[in-house]
Formats: C-alpha cells, sequence, structure tokens
C-alpha cells in the first residue's frame, strides 16, 4: 500500500510538473527583443489548459494575468510607454519563471522581398563591410527568420533576437540595416528589423495561398512560374512560415524589395502585390506603411520584361499609404542583378518613413513622376512632373531616353532641352508628337531629376502592346 502511494504521488506529482512545463514562449518574444512603442502590444505563448499566466514589466512594475484557453494558448496586451530601456520582463506561471533581458521599446520594422533584400556582407556587399568597425549599437536590434516552408500556417519560428554588432551585421539584410540605422539616428529611439527574405522567391509564396488561387488571374499568373531549385515557386509557402508567425507581434510598417523573379508575369504584378499588402494588412489587423523599392535595370532575357514590371510596381502607387523608391541611379552594372551598394537604397527607404510615417518635414523623398504633356506651337512638347516643386535638371550633357511617336506607332529618339527647370522634348520628323516614352526598357538608367536629386520614374503615355519575345 505505501509502494502504491508513493508511486502514485510520483505520477501525481510528474503530471503536474509537465503542465506547468508547458510554459513556453514563441521565437520572437524573447530576451533582446524590441516592443513597438506607445502601443497595446501582444504577448503571447503557451502553457497548460486553464493554468494561469502571470506578467510584469519593467516599465511600469505592474502585474497582469491571463488564463490558458482549452487548446493551451494565451495572450496579453501590454501597454507600452515610450521609447526607453533595456528592460526587463517577468513571465511566470505555477511552477516556471521565464526573465526577458534587454527588452527594448522603439520602432519594428519588416524587412522582406528576395534576393536584394537578402543581400548581405557574406554576399559581398560593400556598404556593409565599410560599416563594420562603428556599427554597434544596443539600440538596433536584428531577428532573422530563417528560410523554410510550409503548407499551413505557422505559429512560430526559430529564430532569436540579436544585438547590431560586427558580428550579426554580416548576416542582415544591408538594406534593412541601413534604413534602420537612419531611422535609429533621426528618431533617437531604438530600432527592431525582422528580416524575413529569400533569394528568387516570386511574390506568389509571400502571399496566402488562398488570395492567390481564389483570383482566375493570379491563378493563371501563379501557374506559369516554373519550379527552380534554390527557392519555392507555390503560393503561400514562405507567409506560412516566415510571415504568418510574426503576424501577432506589433510592427510599425514594412519595407520589400521583390520583382525580378516576376518579370516574365509583370500583367498581373500590381495586382498580386495590392493583394499581398492588404493580405498582410489583414493578418495584422493594421494598415501599416508598405515601402518598396524598384527593380533596377537590367539585362533580362526578354524585351522589355523588366520595364513592365517596373511600370507595375509604379501602378501600385496607387495602393493606400505605400511609396516606392527608385534606384535606376544607384547602379554599377546593368549585367548584375544584385547591386552592390545598399546604403542609399535603405537611405531612400527611410526617407519615405521619415516623412509620411513619422512627419519629419523638410526632406526630399518622392522621385518625380510625369504629370502632363502640353503641344506647343512649334511641335514640341512641354512636360511637368508631380513632385518636382523646383524643376528638373539632367546629371549629363544631355537627357537621355525619350522617344516620341505619332498616334500611329513609330517610335523615334527625342531631343530634348531644359530652361529654368522645365523640360521641352521632340523630334523634327513628327509635326505632331503624340505619345511619349522615358526609360521604358529593361537596361535603361535615366539621367534625368529632380532639382533635389531624385530619379525621375520610367514612364509611357501610351497603352499599345510591348514586345517580350526572348533576346538572341
Amino acid at each position: 500500500m505505501r509502494k502504491y502511494l508513493i508511486v502514485t504521488a510520483i505520477s501525481f506529482l510528474g503530471m503536474q510538473a509537465a503542465v506547468s512545463a508547458q510554459l513556453r514562449l514563441p521565437a520572437l518574444i524573447a530576451s533582446g527583443m524590441v516592443l513597438q512603442q506607445q502601443d497595446s502590444v501582444n504577448l503571447w505563448g503557451w502553457a497548460g489548459p486553464g493554468e494561469k499566466v502571470f506578467v510584469s514589466t519593467g516599465w511600469n512594475n505592474h502585474r497582469d494575468s491571463v488564463t490558458a484557453n482549452n487548446g493551451a494558448k494565451w495572450m496579453l496586451k501590454i501597454k507600452t510607454p515610450s521609447a526607453g530601456g533595456p528592460f526587463t520582463i517577468n513571465i511566470t506561471s505555477r511552477n516556471k519563471t521565464i526573465d526577458l533581458q534587454n527588452v527594448m521599446i522603439g520602432e519594428v520594422w519588416v524587412c522582406s522581398g528576395q534576393s536584394n533584400m537578402e543581400w548581405s556582407y557574406y554576399n559581398g556587399e560593400q556598404d556593409t563591410r565599410a560599416a563594420l568597425a562603428s556599427c554597434a549599437s544596443n539600440n538596433i536590434h536584428f531577428f532573422q527568420v530563417p528560410k523554410t516552408t510550409a503548407a499551413t500556417v505557422q505559429e512560430d519560428t526559430k529564430a532569436e533576437w540579436t544585438v547590431c554588432d560586427s558580428n550579426t551585421l554580416k548576416s542582415f539584410s544591408a538594406v534593412g540595416y541601413f534604413f534602420g540605422k537612419k531611422l535609429q539616428q533621426q528618431l533617437n529611439v531604438p530600432i527592431g528589423l525582422i528580416n524575413a527574405s529569400w533569394g528568387g522567391t516570386p511574390a506568389e509564396v509571400w502571399t496566402p495561398e488562398a488570395t492567390v488561387t481564389k483570383d482566375t488571374q493570379l491563378k493563371t499568373a501563379s501557374d506559369k512560374l516554373k519550379p527552380a531549385a534554390w527557392w519555392p515557386n507555390e503560393p503561400g509557402l514562405a507567409y506560412n512560415a516566415m510571415v504568418a508567425p510574426l503576424t501577432s507581434f506589433n510592427i510599425a510598417g514594412a519595407i520589400w524589395y521583390q520583382g525580378e523573379s516576376n518579370t516574365n508575369t509583370n500583367d498581373t504584378y500590381s495586382q498580386l502585390l495590392t493583394a499581398m499588402i492588404h493580405s498582410w494588412r489583414n493578418a495584422w489587423k493594421k494598415d501599416f506603411p508598405f515601402y518598396y523599392v524598384q527593380i533596377a535595370p537590367y539585362k533580362y532575357g526578354n524585351n522589355n520584361i523588366g520595364a513592365l514590371l517596373q511600370e507595375a510596381q509604379t501602378k501600385t502607387m496607387a495602393c493606400p499609404n505605400v511609396g516606392m523608391v527608385l534606384v535606376t541611379d544607384l547602379i554599377d552594372s546593368v549585367s548584375n542583378i544584385h547591386p552592390s551598394h545598399k546604403l542609399e537604397v535603405g537611405n531612400r527607404l527611410a526617407n519615405w518613413a521619415l516623412s509620411e510615417t513619422y512627419h519629419r518635414m523638410g526632406i526630399s523623398y518622392k522621385s518625380p513622376q510625369f504629370k502632363a504633356a502640353e503641344l506647343l506651337k512649334n511641335g514640341s512638347l512641354s512636360l511637368s512632373f508631380n513632385d518636382a516643386p523646383n524643376g528638373v535638371l539632367v546629371k549629363d550633357k544631355e537627357v537621355k531616353g525619350f522617344f516620341v511617336s505619332g498616334d500611329t506607332e513609330n517610335w523615334l529618339p527625342a531631343d530634348c532641352k531644359i530652361e529654368k527647370g522645365k523640360l521641352t522634348i521632340w523630334n523634327k520628323a513628327l509635326k505632331k508628337p503624340f505619345y511619349i516614352r522615358y526609360g521604358f526598357s529593361n537596361t535603361q538608367t535615366g539621367n534625368l531629376f529632380s532639382a533635389e536629386g531624385l530619379p525621375v520614374t520610367a514612364f509611357r503615355t501610351d497603352n499599345w502592346p510591348v514586345d517580350q519575345s526572348p533576346v538572341h
């Protein structure tokens, strides 16, 4: 009898320990994390069903509690103060305590896309190399999501928060780092950067499967994607494993650099990217800002597919609360799909955020876009641009990349003249030029800028079919 009681008691204690030991946290809720400032942020995890979990934070010394549901999950909303830190957070259940250290309060951004977002020191990114000696800062923290796919939505990912230093920066997104560095310097708050990127991936894999497959046009375009050895191509696979686990974590916004792998399905890319943005915002339950980089000029194997993808990205500007950065002037070679320098790319993204999200004044951040053309009596066209308050200028002897046509397709190179910031174009063979194209090719870098130094967005005023045949 005594032996039976001892065995029973041990079994009971073992069961209790197993239940209490179920207290655990997702990878995002950990020491070193950065929480969004002045917000009601989510803290969550798992515990035994019906088990009470207590949370105390170092900034308010208040003890909150929540009970795990019958699915062994718990979530608690905690108010955060203005930026600061480091703080501690104590999370306790019946017989287990987790102490989180070096928790910072500031601004949190997701960085995503394909290889140009992924590109780091280890890929030969040159600006990062120059930054290593002075990059160490407890005010910039990284969370690197590993490359993973899943057929269904996941709740967690295997990663950890790290503090920016000369070792952790080497494997982190260069664009993401320089974006975060400028925000940190200008806002003087801690910055948390969550990098979920994967070279070669089309936008479909970052979009929930149902968003793609329930739309006939998007589904048809997705079916055209060819399998690859180094990245997934099926809708939702990266979203499920690399984005979905992040969506309970409060963020300020997202930056995005992708598009090269969708050049062959350029006709639906604007629709796809807009749908992806909306799906992310729905998952986070927040209409956060989304700033992206237009792909750079590159020698693609088909005529004009890069130009058409750029055009699709420009059209995506119709989506609310988005911004597009141009990099046509930041490339070293149109034979390199990965431009070597990412510092200015990150800075231009940061300028969008500083201006639109944080309402800093006096920053030039929008590339000019074509507004209108006036036909003058001499047969030339006088062009006007949005977001060029002080006019345009050329950073060369003459403006390159303009073509004009009459009302039937016959494209001729245009002569150009800039006087007092105003641009006039013409071709003597055309008495009445009707349509205009600027920078509209896979490799056209363009050399027309706003007076503030930002490149003018490539455009065309026609809607004629565009040659996309293979280049031999």
